[in-house]
């Protein structure tokens, strides 16, 4: 993702050219600033619903500096690194981009640009307010720097009650503040023939299913490995294979032939049987289905370093348990709160991964990091909503007036 110079500059240009370098796209634009990896991949989310909703609008996300950089998928999304205090360039960076509202995640205020903001009359939303990132070196000592900033939002929706008792402390009224828990990405169930599901959990019926979802040429040895050694304690074992590209097919379908595993190809419409081994799952668009299949689902492209992981929330949204390899730096933050919550488990080569199959084949084992995968995303969805419902009635209101 190519990033802008910051405020004031050179224009920043798009996230992965899902728009043309140039001036402010026209249509509503709504700004988002994020100090942590985990708000920037949680407005991408945001974005993405926004972008089925209203069609024509833009997610402009500005990101603290020394942020990795923020990951991006469908949705009309430009990236610009902020620097700590920006001066004169706030004017100038407003004056571009012209934001018909801002939300503003966490803390950490930046003076300059919030009350530039508020003097054009720009709405602006804090939201996940944290106490911990509402102070500054030095406010203590000037509180009414600090309660004049927060003043200028319309409306803050803040972590916890911990963190509205510190607004309360500041002067800020309780019909201002909304408590809504944690504004994280959430997950959103992809989509499914439910036909086509019914018949596959009826071939399948009382055969143990996992999925290895997006995996990389140089993971499927391990991952054969792991199956085959996991087989011995459970024979009816099955393994859904995606590769990430389908250009490695041809090597992919050699190292099963080598191992000896039989296995069916799933672009030659043929159904599992029972001596099925393995389903090399060799076409697009179907990854709902294959989630909803599997009980415990191993997230690829994190067993071998360069590829960053895949996203937790897909398999937390499907009732999958989630297995990830220890090269996840693209989705840390959601691979980190699964596994706090006994939701996911790393594993680092074939023993390992084997280890873990051998005992989520147990059905209540892997219901039960299921359930907690699913508590936290549908959590943190609900949250996502509350925020989404604040932007519609914003930019309806706007539209009215």
């Amino acid at each position: 993702m190519a990033q802008g110079p910051g405020l004031g500059g050179k224009k920043p240009r798009s996230a992965g050219a899902v728009l043309p370098d140039g001036p402010r796209p026209e249509g509503a634009l709504i700004w988002g600033h994020a100090n942590s990896l985990d708000h920037a991949n949680a407005l991408v989310q945001l974005a993405e619903r926004l972008a089925v909703l209203r069609p024509g609008l833009t997610m402009l996300i500005t990101t603290a500096p020394g942020l990795p950089e923020i990951r991006h998928r469908r949705a009309p999304i430009l990236h610009v690194v902020l620097p700590d205090e920006n001066g004169s360039a706030a004017d100038a960076f407003l004056g571009l981009w012209r934001p018909d509202m801002c939300l503003w995640t966490g803390g950490k205020l930046i003076p300059s640009l919030i009350t530039a903001a508020d003097k054009r009359h720009i709405p602006l939303f804090l939201v996940d307010a944290q106490s911990d990132y509402l102070e500054r070196p030095g406010w203590r000592w000037v509180p009414q720097v600090q309660r004049s900033l927060l003043g200028r939002f319309a409306a803050i929706l803040a972590r916890d009650e911990a963190t509205r008792g510190h607004l309360h402390r500041l002067g800020v009224r309780d019909g201002r503040i909304t408590v809504t828990g944690l504004f994280r990405e959430g997950a959103l169930a992809l989509p499914c023939s439910e036909a086509l599901r019914d018949e596959m959990a009826g071939v399948l019926r009382g055969r143990p299913v996992w999925l290895a979802a997006r995996v990389q040429a140089g993971e499927v040895d391990m991952i054969l490995h792991a199956h085959r050694q996991t087989t011995r304690l459970a024979h009816r074992l099955i393994l859904i294979l995606v590769p990430e590209e389908l250009e490695d097919l041809a090597a992919i379908r050699a190292q099963l032939e080598e191992a000896q595993l039989r296995y069916t190809l799933w672009s030659e419409g043929a159904m599992p049987e029972e001596v099925t081994q393995v389903i090399l799952a060799d076409t697009r668009g179907e990854m709902g289905l294959w989630y909803r299949l599997a009980s415990i689902t191993l997230m690829g492209s994190s067993l071998v370093a360069g590829h960053g992981g895949r996203d937790p929330n897909e398999p937390a949204a499907h009732g999958s348990a989630i297995l990830y390899g220890p090269n996840v730096g693209r989705y840390l933050p959601s691979y980190s709160r699964y596994a706090e919550a006994g939701a996911a488990r790393i594993v680092r080569d074939a023993g390992t991964l084997a280890a873990a199959l051998a005992r989520l084949i147990a059905v209540d084992q892997s219901a039960a990091m299921a359930h907690a995968a699913w508590d936290i995303a549908s959590a943190s969805a609900q949250v996502t909503d509350q925020i989404l419902d604040l932007v519609q009635d914003t930019l309806d209101t706007q539209a009215a007036g």
